[in-house]
């Protein structure tokens, strides 16, 4: 049985952080618990929430932009020429509900960052457009989202530690899927 490591790992003090206290108190109450996943996934969450909210901030001044209004844009942007994909495709690749897609394409359309017309391959199907001003717009928010998260990374990792961290993520994920 893994044994429990105050801190979860970590040197309780300066470096002593809300996910070890967490852990700590498990500890406390269920010392046969090993908690060394609750640690890294607990990180990996909160983590993940405070870079979202970053990169909302950044997204911000490009229309008042959400995040997820940019991944519909950015899907586009990625698809390359012509940025072209039909709604179904859209929600198949962000992973949300028809009808989260459709209040996004809603949005999007009203503010003149991309077009609906009608597929000319299949009379009941759509193809979602991205318009000159939704490039432009998405290729000048990408760079302020990537702008926050390389701070981020900078801050607290060498290039290396940031390598290793994304080789260790991916096999995490990989292990997971």
């Amino acid at each position: 049985m893994e044994k429990h490591i105050p801190g979860a790992g970590h040197v309780p003090g300066p470096g002593h952080d809300a996910v070890d206290a967490i852990t700590d108190q498990w500890f406390a109450v269920r010392p046969d618990l090993a908690t060394l996943p609750m640690a890294v996934f607990g990180r990996i969450y909160r983590l993940a929430a405070a870079m979202r909210a970053q990169v909302d901030k950044a997204y911000a001044p490009y229309g008042g932009m959400s995040l997820g209004e940019f991944d519909v844009l950015a899907t586009l942007r990625r698809s390359g020429e012509p940025y072209t994909l039909s709604p179904r495709e859209l929600t198949a690749t962000l992973m949300i509900t028809t009808g989260g897609m459709t209040g996004r394409l809603d949005k999007l359309e009203k503010a003149g960052l991309l077009t609906r017309s009608p597929d000319p391959n299949d009379r009941r199907g759509l193809r979602v457009t991205l318009t000159e001003e939704g490039r432009s717009l998405v290729d000048q928010a990408v760079g302020a989202g990537l702008e926050r998260q390389r701070a981020a990374l900078e801050a607290a990792l060498t290039p290396e530690e940031a390598h290793q961290l994304n080789d260790l993520l991916r096999k995490l994920l990989a292990a997971t899927a």
